[in-house]
């Protein structure tokens, strides 16, 4: 301990974060890189593998209900209309009425530094081999016998060998390339994550999406880390999951590490709380805003409260498509298709609109900005036009009615029949006694916690999630705590992570709604958002690397041998510990 209070932390993760990977999954992107990194590498979670049943692309996420029914679009033009009048801006149909009249542009320009603003436009992926002696060079085994395998299934059922053309074809493509596949190639697009769960439904198995995962994540570790399988062994894993998965996902998730990527260790840790050490604190409600999900759990001197957690069924990809919808209404969107189901770079390209100009803030918001079209893999057509309302799709956040979730269909029920309860040992975790403390407020010496009620101890379902806006959700989590004096200092730390938290003026519209959806018989006066000290996309992921590099004693890891014979089982004398409780001298270190 004497060494950790002299030494530098850049050099601690210098030191020991040379062989520690670190890998953030999430609905839209993962994050993955050394310990000992700045920042990760931020990769888009899908997958496309070439098709021969297939004569164009085939997005295979299978959405619920694509189409907005009338009562939805009712809701949505209402919600417009609140937010039009605390913005200060016309309503829906006054605006329609007057859209020829010129107006004057509001400027945004520069208002979010971390993501400046980008009208170039995006290329179609060459889905060609470029040599036609080699494959793709990244592929696992397993992908290359997958492909055989269905290559002997095709010649099989027509009876005749590949044209040369089909042969030239790559056979699997990752990331952001995977997004840009032109409408009509022979692919199927898989993302891996739907809303914060593994992306499993009837038309895409289990097998297929642990599948999928396992070669993505196989090549990001080729090709942006440079780790071959030889060296894997040497290295271990940090998994920061997000709160929505469950213990199923999990250990489907460290078999793929262990098993299949050959880590030698591994460890679990939670988003939220991961967020907490990458910006030096111990105490906060941690805002997460991803890009398809958003929750809300409260952290207290290092441990997660799982009664505070609050899953939201919307993101930063609703505000885009919320973007379209406004634009479309006010008829200033040029006369091109955009179709975010069908053409995922259309999603790219208002994803780019959104980050470049939305910002909260009252009056009217105008910009010219250049958008793009993409047809039939032509070159990308550029349409200057004028966006306006452009602060109202942010607002979406606290009136979830305007954004119309899509709605996917969830894990078959069979999923969640897990009897193995990876957090079990945290149960009977012995704490120290508060004595400011009332009984069953926080854990002590007695059985039967109240604090834990709501704690599910086997998950039979998938997680609920809250139909509420986001100031209604960090209320009602601080609020559960069911104390005073917590509940004042979580409501002058809240945190935002994710990509949305970047949006300009969020920050201040957070305090303000929040304080106002407090409700006037709690003596709560104040409400203050923290600024992040790390960039919010990846506090998370920093978080992370620091959970690894000072967890000394290493009692939460799981070792590749015991994982492959053991695994968990009831009864046993090892059992996975999860981060909802963590060894006091790693966050003594962070607060010093």
């Amino acid at each position: 301990m004497d060494y950790l209070k002299t030494v530098v932390p850049s050099q601690l993760l210098a030191e020991r974060g040379s062989n520690l990977v670190v890998i953030n999954p999430g609905s839209a992107n993962i994050r993955v890189g050394l310990a000992k990194q700045d920042s990760p590498f931020s990769i888009p979670h899908c997958i496309a593998r070439r098709s021969n049943q297939l004569p164009k692309l085939n997005v295979q996420d299978q959405l619920l209900n694509s189409q907005v029914t009338t009562a939805q679009h009712m809701e949505r033009e209402k919600a417009y209309d609140v937010i039009a009048s605390l913005l200060k801006i016309p309503f829906l149909d006054e605006e329609v009425a007057n859209n020829s009249i010129p107006r004057k542009m509001g400027r945004v320009d520069g208002y979010n530094p971390q993501n400046p603003r980008k009208d170039g436009a995006f290329t179609w992926t060459d889905t060609h081999v470029k040599d036609l002696d080699s494959s793709v060079p990244q592929e696992s085994s397993s992908d290359k016998s997958v492909i055989a395998e269905s290559l002997a299934q095709n010649e099989g059922t027509e009876s005749k060998e590949p044209t040369l053309a089909e042969r030239k074809f790559r056979e699997v493509i990752f990331g952001e390339e995977a997004l840009r596949i032109s409408p009509t190639e022979p692919y199927s697009l898989r993302r891996l994550i739907r809303r914060g769960h593994l992306n499993i439904s009837q038309h895409y198995p289990m097998q297929q999406v642990l599948e999928d995962l396992h070669a993505l994540w196989d090549w990001i570790l080729l090709e942006k880390l440079h780790i071959p399988h030889q060296e894997r062994s040497l290295y271990s894993a940090i998994l920061v999951v997000p709160e929505t998965f469950d213990n199923r996902e999990i250990k489907e998730i460290l078999s793929i590490l262990l098993r299949d990527l050959r880590f030698s260790s591994a460890v679990v840790h939670q988003e939220g709380l991961a967020a907490v050490f990458g910006n030096g604190l111990s105490t906060a409600c941690v805002v997460n805003l991803g890009a398809q999900v958003s929750s809300v759990i409260c952290i207290e001197d290092g441990v997660a409260l799982p009664n505070t957690e609050k899953t939201l069924p919307f993101g930063g990809e609703d505000i885009s498509r919320c973007l379209l919808w406004t634009q479309r209404h006010h008829q200033t969107w040029p006369q091109i298709r955009t179709d975010i189901l069908t053409k995922p770079i259309d999603l790219l390209m208002l994803n780019r609109l959104k980050e470049s100009y939305c910002e909260i803030k009252e009056g009217e918001l105008d910009t010219i900005a250049v958008v793009h079209s993409y047809e039939d893999a032509m070159p990308a057509g550029s349409h200057k036009t004028r966006l306006t309302a452009l602060n109202v799709p942010p607002m979406g956040l606290f009136y979830p009615t305007l954004l119309i979730p899509d709605l996917y269909p969830p894990p078959p029920r069979s999923w969640f029949h897990d009897y193995e309860d990876m957090l079990e040992e945290t149960w009977h975790i012995e704490f120290p006694r508060r004595s400011d403390m009332p009984d069953g407020l926080y854990p002590g010496n007695n059985v039967g916690l109240q604090m834990w009620d709501n704690y599910p101890f086997v998950s039979m379902k998938p997680k609920k999630e809250e139909k509420v806006g986001l100031a209604e959700a960090i209320t009602s989590s601080i609020l559960s705590t069911g104390r005073i004096d917590l509940q004042r200092k979580l409501f002058c730390s809240i945190q935002l992570i994710g990509g949305v938290a970047l949006t300009g003026g969020l920050i201040p519209a957070v305090e303000e709604r929040v304080l106002h959806t407090i409700p006037s018989n709690e003596a709560i006066h104040t409400v203050e958002v923290l600024q992040s000290r790390t960039n919010p996309t990846f506090v998370s992921w920093k978080g992370g690397a620091i959970l690894g590099v000072l967890d000394f004693g290493r009692d939460a890891w799981v070792h590749r041998e015991d994982w492959i014979r053991n695994g968990i089982h009831i009864g046993s004398g090892r059992k996975y510990k999860d981060s909802y409780f963590l060894q006091a001298q790693a966050m003594c270190y962070i607060n010093s």
